[in-house]
């Protein structure tokens, strides 16, 4: 049997499925979602992807994309209405996306985790993790966006962190001298399209109906 839609396999909180959902939110596009309990992993997802993360995307042709970063850039390269994949900020968007992932990703699993990872404390984690705070703070102080005057896909990409991040400790972080950073979170957080991401199903098991997600493809992109 060929499958109809593209598939996913995802689950709500993480902040690398949640950047794969907005890629494909802000792509227009519909997949069969497959949401997963970390707990009990279906084996179908682990036939295709035995590193055993999310997001984890199965294309119709049978081809697997296992990254995040992938799999929202390859949503938005089948069409991307409001062009977050502009050309003018594209290398320096990617190069921010980077850096969220490989240098300020730590500093936030250790802030988190700290009572995990003894080799510092917590506040010298969180302030490992500011100096990205601090660069996007900079990035914010004239402009609505990270790289203009309007969305790219650094925004999309790494907003799930920042609000990973301000999560550990809410009043910590917005009593933190990062304002721009603050609002910026903030109206994201209120964004039609994050809160849709954030929609909740039930874990899929093997024999269920097929879920769409979006739900409907009469998306809200304002």
């Amino acid at each position: 049997m060929i499958a109809s839609l593209h598939r996913l396999y995802s689950f709500r909180r993480c902040p690398y499925a949640m950047r794969a959902r907005l890629g494909i939110l802000f792509a227009g596009l519909q997949v069969e979602l497959r949401e997963i309990s970390l707990k009990n992993k279906p084996s179908q997802m682990l036939a295709i992807s035995p590193k055993g993360t999310v997001p984890v995307l199965q294309l119709i042709d049978g081809r697997v994309i296992e990254e995040s970063q992938g799999i929202m850039l390859w949503a938005l390269q089948q069409q991307d209405p409001q062009g977050l994949l502009d050309t003018s900020v594209l290398q320096q968007a990617k190069a921010l996306i980077e850096k969220n992932d490989n240098a300020f990703k730590p500093w936030l699993d250790r802030y988190k985790y700290a009572d995990r990872h003894l080799e510092m404390t917590q506040l010298e984690y969180r302030q490992g993790g500011e100096v990205f705070l601090q660069a996007l703070e900079a990035l914010l102080a004239n402009k609505p966006f990270l790289l203009g005057s309007k969305a790219s896909v650094a925004d999309i990409g790494i907003m799930p962190f920042i609000r990973q991040f301000a999560s550990v400790d809410k009043g910590v972080f917005y009593n933190l001298p990062y304002p721009n950073l603050q609002q910026w979170l903030e109206n994201w957080l209120e964004h039609p399209l994050f809160l849709q991401a954030m929609t909740k199903f039930t874990p899929w098991l093997a024999g269920d109906s097929t879920v769409t997600f979006p739900l409907s493809k009469d998306l809200n992109f304002t």
